[in-house]
């Protein structure tokens, strides 16, 4: 995870509109916090998020045990899923 308590060397420029920008300044104010700091804090806070299901997961002993197993068991055939998969739907 990023912190924020790095040296900050690199600049990032950001255009809103005047009601935008006035909603970030009153938000940011609420935190006790500059408009830099808010978005920062925010924007970092976001991509975690966004990024979290892509990087990691944690299991406990016994979820990564059966998430083991079910790497490891044999494929079957899912005649249901091929025909879902094949056929044409309401979405094609």
């Amino acid at each position: 995870m990023t912190t924020l308590n790095q040296s900050k060397t690199e600049r990032i420029d950001v255009r809103a509109s005047g009601p935008v920008k006035q909603l970030l300044q009153e938000a940011a104010r609420a935190c006790h916090k500059n408009v830099s700091e808010f978005l920062l804090d925010a924007g970092v806070t976001a991509a975690n998020q966004a990024l979290a299901d892509r990087r990691r997961f944690v299991l406990n002993d016994e979820q990564w045990q059966a998430f083991q197993q079910a790497l490891d068991r044999p494929v079957q055939a899912k005649p249901r899923l091929k025909k879902l998969l094949t056929e044409p739907g309401v979405l094609r």
